[in-house]
């Protein structure tokens, strides 16, 4: 079913009416601008549409083509980057970080297993030392500011959301063992083989297409801002350590800049296109993405203890994944 009723655009199988009916309630009735919604089953595509805006203060509509930031939505396409090293045999999740990045392993974090910076459980959540202007553009920098900076907390004992951090961590390991960048490996082993419009370090030719970011009020009852904002020097605070980058969101240096844990820049399409193999036990259309056993690790919770350190709120990971769980209600939860 081809529909252009109001301002969406796309295609929509009649099975699925209602979802096409809540984005158009979304654009009219709940301050929407633009968005893209994609549902994939059994890897056939049954909805794929778009509509609204891409500016607020311009009419140019937001068109099939139209990408825009994913901001932590990256974090998943990182995450496969490195369970494809590991199903390849290339990378062992439970060898010492310090086999692949030996620098890695100053002040204290000799024994972190690889497993533990998808997790969360590291501790190097955040940089306690101010990155310079633009820095998050440089990998190198980046990753020796993480090299020195000692962990949080004992590694393993909590988890706590590695906001940022996440990109160059795993940008790192993923250079170490590849050889390649992420955004580039991310690119000839993922987005290329399966013909999606997904980017980590987009090319100057498509900047073009990107919707801005509008920056939506932060919700100051949520306990990670209350924490924010009554301390300057807390762990929360310094989640945006992040050398401008998200001041510069809307920049052209921060949509170039391979920051593979809030840059990632794609549509719902492009999501949809990178998780559809993994939903079909990591193989479709002749593309293989992960084996079996990746794929069983990549669905198991191996962070559950409880609150999360940063967010201040229950949380539980598998390796690189959020799993499901009821946070919206605010919880007693210590600082780290």
């Amino acid at each position: 079913m081809k529909t252009g009723k109001g301002s969406i655009q796309g295609h929509c199988d009649p099975k699925f009416h209602a979802v096409r009916d809540e984005l158009e309630k979304n654009l009219q009735e709940r301050d929407e601008l633009g968005a893209s919604v994609c549902v994939s089953i059994g890897g056939e595509t049954v909805v794929d549409l778009w509509g609204g805006k891409v500016r607020a203060d311009a009419p140019d509509p937001w068109e099939k083509d139209t990408i825009s930031v994913v901001w932590s939505c990256t974090k998943g396409a990182a995450a496969l980057c490195m369970h494809i090293l590991a199903s390849r045999g290339q990378l062992d999740l439970d060898a010492p970080v310090v086999k692949y990045w030996p620098e890695l392993g100053a002040a204290g974090k000799e024994n972190i297993p690889v497993r533990m910076l998808l997790n969360h459980q590291s501790g190097v959540a955040v940089l306690q030392t101010p990155v310079p202007a633009g820095g998050f553009a440089d990998p190198t920098l980046m990753a020796s500011m993480l090299a020195a900076q000692a962990p949080l907390w004992a590694p393993g004992t909590r988890h706590g959301y590695h906001a940022l951090m996440f990109a160059w961590l795993l940008g790192e390991m993923v250079r170490r063992v590849s050889g390649r960048t992420i955004g580039t490996f991310f690119r000839e082993e993922v987005a290329g083989p399966l013909g999606l419009d997904f980017w980590i370090g987009l090319p100057e030719e498509h900047e073009a297409r990107v919707a801005p970011v509008i920056m939506p009020a932060p919700d100051m009852e949520s306990p990670f801002f209350k924490a924010l904002m009554s301390d300057p020097t807390s762990t929360q605070a310094l989640v945006y350590n992040d050398g401008g980058l998200t001041a510069q969101v809307n920049e052209r240096a921060a949509h170039a800049a391979e920051v593979a844990s809030a840059m990632g820049i794609t549509n719902a399409r492009g999501l949809v296109g990178m998780y559809a193999p993994l939903a079909c036990g990591g193989k479709l259309k002749g593309v293989s993405l992960v084996n079996n056993d990746s794929l069983a690790r990549m669905i198991s919770t191996s962070s559950s203890t409880g609150a999360d350190a940063v967010l201040l709120l229950p949380m539980r990971f598998s390796l690189g994944y959020m799993k499901s769980i009821d946070n919206r209600r605010p919880v007693g939860c210590r600082r780290a």
